[in-house]
């Protein structure tokens, strides 16, 4: 299949934000990753669901939501992974550059979250609900999205590993505030980070068919 691939730096108020671009032949839409506690764009598990997604003719967007700087600061103190409001902001802004810029032409923007990184991409959906048209979740703190889960109008996929208990019971929760736009898928035999073998393979299957769902028009 043929594909673009580069890496571009996304403006986003006064911050310069890396990410790595790709982008298929006639993509159907274009997803961007929110990744979770402490990890990066090149976290391996984002970067296999990517991987899938890219081959069911999906665009990817794989950013590091934090500066070098505060990056550092977080390895340290861990305050900023936690900073949902400031990871929001930063995902609708390069929602926001998706559509301005159009790297992957004039499609529909999905978003994949984990772990925090899934609070951050519904709060960003539910401040652009013209924009973005599907969010899934692995392994999410949905619960930390607060007050916006009401808000959100995006349709959600929440998948948890069927071993991750307590993370199950706030995605249950979540779900009740998400409403008719939600749905909880449970991963059998995973744990929190789905290292079992074939679980993170379940989790890219079914992010690729609901965002080919959902982003086709």
């Amino acid at each position: 299949m043929d594909e673009q691939r580069s890496t571009v730096t996304v403006p986003v108020g006064d911050v310069q934000l890396p990410a790595d671009l790709v982008v298929p032949a006639q993509p159907v839409g274009v997803v961007l990753f929110a990744h979770g506690s402490g990890s990066s764009r090149h976290s391996p598990r984002n970067v296999a669901v990517a991987r899938t997604l890219n081959d069911r003719g999906l665009g990817t967007v794989l950013a590091d939501l934090l500066t070098p700087t505060e990056d550092e600061v977080d390895a340290r103190t861990a305050e900023l992974r936690f900073d949902i409001g400031l990871l929001a902001s930063r995902l609708a802004g390069i929602v926001d550059w998706l559509a301005v810029e159009r790297p992957a032409g004039d499609v529909p923007v999905g978003l994949f979250g984990a772990s925090t990184g899934a609070a951050a991409a519904l709060v960003a959906a539910s401040s652009r609900a013209d924009r973005v048209a599907a969010v899934v979740s692995r392994g999410g703190r949905p619960d930390l999205a607060g007050a916006a889960l009401a808000q959100v109008r995006t349709p959600t996929l929440l998948l948890v590993g069927g071993l991750d208990e307590e993370v199950i019971t706030l995605n249950e929760q979540a779900l009740a505030e998400l409403g008719d736009v939600g749905e909880l898928r449970v991963v059998p035999g995973a744990t929190h980070l789905f290292e079992e073998p074939g679980t993170l393979d379940e989790v890219a299957e079914q992010a690729g068919a609901w965002f080919t769902s959902h982003l086709s028009r």
